[in-house]
């Protein structure tokens, strides 16, 4: 398999918004991530790489990681546990090919590593999962760490900017660029039509919602991820600083017309999106494109993130609820005034159609039995969608 070779940032936590915006159809993605997580793997796919070259081993063991699977599992060659010289030996551009665990520039061999398949990785993920209790015992003394940094931030919202939007009382949707977010957002369409709720879009998540023909009141991210076409639509921009209020890269995005408040944290930009709302007296929290399960949760790719979600969900407690639960409650609502003059309507046709055929003295016992059947089906329609 050839592809042209797009490297990443070593020793990067993952494929970022900015590289994984510079990749394409045909690419070899060359990138350094310990334990692929399925948010990566997930981007990697929609961007439409055909081969994967990781640096450091896609599976530590330590948890029974999912970006892998899907990765061999949609066809793309994964060369695996290549060494860090897969950023001195390799060229950005340059055209590679990948056969047996190895990378050729040419006829040459560049470097070596170990090619994963399907049986590979599900020998992988199986070892792993023997680590998951190791890493469960290692997440009590994150979250505890945590807790200690954050404890102002979860316990009295100190730290959450003032913005212009207006979320007391109000049902928000939370929008993250996780996998199968698109299709969250457009199912979500007759929620977000009927009950307007205030849209807060993070990082890829706003331009989800955009892309389904919403407008985010608020969008949330960091510079690098956060498109300036949709953030200038929107209301408020809020971008992740540090302690300090310093934002990486906020002289760019002010060159381009955007003007965003800081919000101070190292808990995930998605997390820091649901605590806002929360803070900011949201009665309702619906977050699409995040992945509650056990799996999902440990499967994050940075290992800080895991207590910050754990600790925002028990933040928000009831406030908050996933997309999928809202779709399977949420039924639209039919007005009773649209049903009555449907009523009237069909009472009317049938009028109009006996006083064309002459029916004259039947017209009575016409508009008897045809209203009773009306009012029975629309009682029935009622009684539906009340009950």
């Amino acid at each position: 398999m050839s592809g042209t070779a797009r490297l990443g940032r070593r020793g990067s936590a993952g494929a970022d918004a900015a590289y994984l915006r510079r990749l394409g159809p045909g690419d070899v993605a060359v990138i350094d991530q310990v334990d692929l997580d399925r948010a990566t793997a997930t981007a990697l796919l929609d961007a439409g790489v055909v081969g994967v070259v990781n640096a450091a081993p896609s599976i530590s063991g330590r948890y029974p990681n999912l970006g892998p699977e899907i990765l061999v599992e949609a066809g793309v060659v994964l060369v695996d546990d290549c060494g860090a010289d897969v950023f001195t030996e390799l060229v950005d551009g340059a055209t590679v090919r990948l056969h047996d665990g190895a990378v050729h520039a040419g006829d040459r061999e560049m470097l070596r590593g170990f090619a994963q398949d399907r049986d590979t990785v599900a020998d992988l993920l199986e070892e792993a999962r023997g680590g998951m209790a190791a890493q469960l015992e290692a997440f009590s003394a994150n979250t505890s760490e945590f807790l200690g940094r954050e404890r102002a931030l979860l316990v009295d919202g100190v730290g959450v900017p003032a913005i212009a939007t207006s979320m007391r009382d109000k049902q928000v949707v939370v929008v993250a660029g996780g996998p199968g977010t698109a299709e969250e957002v457009r199912s979500l369409t007759g929620f977000i039509r009927e009950y307007k709720p205030v849209l807060i879009g993070v990082g890829d998540g706003a331009d989800a919602l955009r892309e389904a023909g919403h407008t985010p009141a608020v969008v949330l991210g960091t510079v690098a991820e956060l498109d300036p076409a949709t953030a200038r639509k929107a209301r408020d921009v809020v971008v992740p600083a540090d302690p300090d209020g310093f934002i990486a890269g906020l002289a760019r995005m002010q060159d381009l017309g955007v003007d965003p408040v800081a919000f101070p944290s190292s808990a995930n930009p998605e997390d820091m999106a649901l605590l806002l709302a929360h803070a900011h007296g949201a009665a309702l929290v619906v977050a699409v494109g995040f992945d509650a399960s056990l799996g999902g949760f440990l499967d994050r790719g940075r290992s800080g993130s895991i207590p910050s979600t754990f600790l925002t969900r028990l933040r928000l407690g009831p406030t908050l609820v996933d997309a999928p639960a809202v779709l399977a409650l949420y039924r639209s609502r039919v007005s009773i005034w649209t049903l009555v003059m449907l009523v009237v309507a069909v009472l009317a046709t049938a009028v109009v159609a006996a006083l064309a055929l002459g029916a004259g003295p039947s017209l009575v016992l016409l508009l008897q039995t045809g209203g009773q059947a009306v009012v029975a089906w629309a009682t029935a329609v009622v009684r539906s969608v009340v009950g």
